[in-house]
C-alpha cells in the first residue's frame, strides 16, 4: 500500500447504515463514486461476492492503488471484479460507458475531502497544518490552486465564493484582509491564510463554532474543485444509471452538499410540474425516484466518539422506480 495511506487508518462513515441502505444482493452491480481507500466498498464487496461488479472511482491515483490492494486481498469467493476508474464523478457517463456496464444497482457517494487527503499537509487541504494552498483533487489535471484565488481574485468575487460556499458571516471582512495583506507578499502557505483570518475575524466572533478558519478554508476548496456543480452532474447521472429498484445512497458533510442532495431527490420524485389548483396531471411527468429517507440518518453518539469527523455526516437514500 502507498505511504500515504500506510500512515492512516481510515474510518468510514456510517459503514452499517450504508450497508443496509444499499439493498445489495449477490452478483449486482455497485459503483462506489468516491472510492478513497475503499472502507465502504470492502465490505460491500462481500455483500455482491465473487458474480457481482464493483466499480470505483477516485480522482487520486494514490487512493485507486491502495483501493486496489485491499480489494484484492479479499478471498477469491469473496471478491467481485473490479473496475477502478481514475476520474471525477461529475463524469460518471464518460466513466460508467468505458467500464461497459448496463446498469448498476446502488451508488453509494461519500462527499468531501477524504481523511487522508485531509491529514498530508502537502495537500493544502488542512487549516490545522501548514503546507501550500493548493487543495486540488486531482493535482496531475488540476490548474487553479487555492494560492491563485487568494493571490488573484478581487475584493467582491473573494467575498462571494466564501460566503456562497460556506455561509462565513465575516467573508467580506476577510476578503478586505486578503487583499491588503497580498500587496504586502503572496500567500504561499495555510498557516499564512489562517493567520490573516485570525486577524480578521473579531476576538469575540473567534471563541464560538469551532476553528475560525474552517469556514474558509472549505470555501476555497469548494472553488477550486467546482464541487457543488460536479455533485448535481453526478447525481442526474447515478438517476440514469440506476437498475429499477435500484438505490443511490449519499453521505453529506456541510449544509450546501446535503441541500444539493435533498433537492435533487426531491425535483426526481416529484416531476409534476401542473399548476398546483389542476385537479388531474396534465403533463405526464411522472416521478422517477422514491425518498426513502425524509430526514437524513446521522451517527449515533457512539459512532462520534469513535469517529470525530463523523460528527458532522448525514445521510439520504433514493431508490428507482
Amino acid at each position: 500500500m502507498t505511504s500515504e495511506y500506510r500512515q492512516f487508518k481510515h474510518t468510514p462513515v456510517l459503514l452499517a447504515e450504508c450497508l443496509e441502505q444499499s439493498h445489495l444482493k449477490p452478483q449486482q452491480t455497485f459503483v462506489d463514486a468516491t472510492l478513497g481507500g475503499a472502507g465502504h466498498s470492502l465490505e460491500m464487496a462481500k455483500l455482491i461476492g465473487a458474480g457481482g461488479t464493483l466499480i470505483g472511482i477516485d480522482q487520486d491515483e494514490v487512493a485507486l492503488a491502495a483501493a486496489r490492494q485491499r480489494l484484492e486481498s479479499l478471498p477469491v469467493e469473496q471478491r467481485p471484479h473490479l473496475e477502478l476508474l481514475r476520474g471525477n464523478f461529475g463524469d460518471m457517463d464518460d466513466l460508467l460507458v468505458s467500464a461497459e456496464v448496463p446498469g448498476v444497482d446502488a451508488f453509494l457517494f461519500d462527499l468531501g475531502v477524504s481523511s487522508v487527503q485531509i491529514d498530508t499537509p502537502s495537500r493544502g487541504f488542512s487549516f490545522k497544518e501548514n503546507g501550500p494552498l493548493d487543495m486540488r483533487m486531482d493535482p496531475g489535471k488540476q490548474t487553479l490552486t487555492a494560492a491563485e484565488i487568494i493571490n488573484t481574485y478581487n475584493a467582491a468575487d473573494l467575498t462571494r465564493i466564501i460566503r456562497t460556499n460556506s455561509d462565513e458571516k465575516w467573508a467580506s471582512r476577510i476578503a478586505d484582509f486578503i487583499v491588503r495583506e497580498r500587496e504586502k507578499a503572496p500567500f504561499e502557505t495555510s498557516e499564512q491564510l489562517v493567520d490573516l483570518i485570525k486577524a480578521a475575524i473579531p476576538a469575540s466572533a473567534r471563541r464560538a463554532g469551532g476553528h475560525p478558519a474552517k469556514r474558509t478554508f472549505q470555501a476555497l476548496r469548494i472553488e477550486v474543485n467546482s464541487e457543488l456543480d460536479v455533485l448535481r452532474r453526478g447525481l442526474d447521472a447515478a438517476v440514469r444509471w440506476l437498475n429499477p429498484g435500484g438505490r443511490l445512497v449519499v453521505i453529506s458533510y456541510h449544509s450546501l452538499e446535503d441541500r444539493i442532495v435533498k433537492e435533487t431527490f426531491n425535483s426526481y420524485a416529484n416531476r409534476c410540474t401542473c399548476p398546483p389548483d389542476l385537479p388531474v396531471c396534465v403533463c405526464g411527468k411522472q416521478p422517477i425516484l422514491d425518498v426513502i429517507t425524509r430526514k437524513p440518518l446521522l451517527p449515533t453518539p457512539g459512532e462520534i466518539e469513535r469517529n470525530p469527523r463523523a460528527r458532522s455526516a448525514k445521510l439520504r437514500v433514493a431508490q428507482k422506480r
